[in-house]
């Protein structure tokens, strides 16, 4: 009789949606890391602590260690662009990828899916989608209404529809493209010309480490507020920023996991669900900006949630 029963629900198991305990129990994941920085770091911590216990986690605190064996697991999560670029070349196995832009993943994903057309790949961006990218500008800036954007010809950035979204919003865009790092500067003078606000992207060929330093004094010096996209952008000068945190990445990461767990199938590619806000008083002070608290912000936008 106690075989019956438990052939039964072996049965169950297989043929109807389950709950987490029935998959999740024989989970294993392997988590890469782009490196051992702190935001990478961050997440591996708060996506171990997040998950049921049943889910078995192993961590590589670098994407270079793939080569040197074979690690046994049901799926893989890539954190950064390194790391996706290495599971998605060395590992066969379904592969959810995190903390990357949405241009990354798809020039990624156009460059691997010919050879693995039966994997199933999918991701959570970085980035803010435009719509609370949008909505966070005019809760920030509700009397500014030139938004300045400057692109390079690797981002996918569909300007028409913005142009729309913005002027449903009672703003104009001011867009440039930066073809090469001469006419960096040129662009971005212009752009602070003709706007009220400039709002950074993940964009490495304009917004890197050898640039922001200069981006950032050169709005200053024109008394244009840019929006940052990490805390890292308002602690080097920006007025303020959207961002989603490592560890508000890792619970989204987790409940993409267990719902894994519990049926086999990645969920499609999303932006993050949660996000936080950042300001930097200073910075506003200095060019005579004066800047709504975070519950204002908060309540102006509505639509989505917050973490601090």
């Amino acid at each position: 009789m106690r075989k019956a029963r438990t052939l039964i629900y072996l049965l169950l198991c297989l043929l109807i949606p389950a709950p987490a305990s029935c998959w999740a129990e024989n989970l294993k994941v392997l988590v890469v890391l782009s490196d051992s920085s702190t935001p990478y770091l961050s997440f591996a911590s708060a996506l171990s602590k997040g998950l049921p216990p049943s889910v078995q986690t192993s961590v590589l605190e670098s994407p270079e260690r793939l080569s040197s064996g074979l690690y046994q697991a049901d799926l893989v999560v890539a954190v950064g662009m390194k790391a996706t670029e290495f599971a998605a070349s060395k590992i066969t196995i379904p592969m959810l990828s995190v903390m990357i832009p949405k241009m990354g993943y798809e020039e990624m994903l156009a460059r691997v899916s010919p050879k693995t057309n039966h994997r199933p790949i999918s991701a959570i961006y970085i980035d803010q989608q435009w719509d609370r990218q949008i909505e966070f500008w005019r809760a920030v800036f509700p009397e500014r209404r030139r938004i300045g954007l400057l692109h390079s010809q690797d981002t996918n950035v569909d300007l028409e529809r913005l142009r729309k979204n913005v002027a449903q919003r009672g703003g104009s865009l001011k867009a440039q493209p930066v073809q090469s790092a001469g006419e960096l500067f040129s662009r971005l003078e212009s752009v602070l010309t003709n706007s009220d606000v400039l709002i950074a992207i993940p964009d490495s060929t304009i917004y890197n480490s050898s640039n922001i330093r200069n981006i950032l004094l050169t709005s200053y010096r024109y008394g244009i507020p840019l929006i940052g996209f990490s805390q890292s952008y308002v602690n080097a000068g920006a007025m303020c920023a959207i961002f989603s945190t490592p560890e508000q990445l890792a619970e989204q990461a987790s409940e993409v996991m267990v719902s894994f767990a519990r049926t086999g199938h990645l969920s499609e590619p999303q932006y993050p669900a949660t996000y936080t806000i950042a300001i930097n008083q200073q910075v506003a002070r200095s060019l005579g900006v004066k800047l709504p608290p975070h519950e204002t912000i908060r309540e102006r936008m509505g639509k989505t949630k917050e973490g601090e």
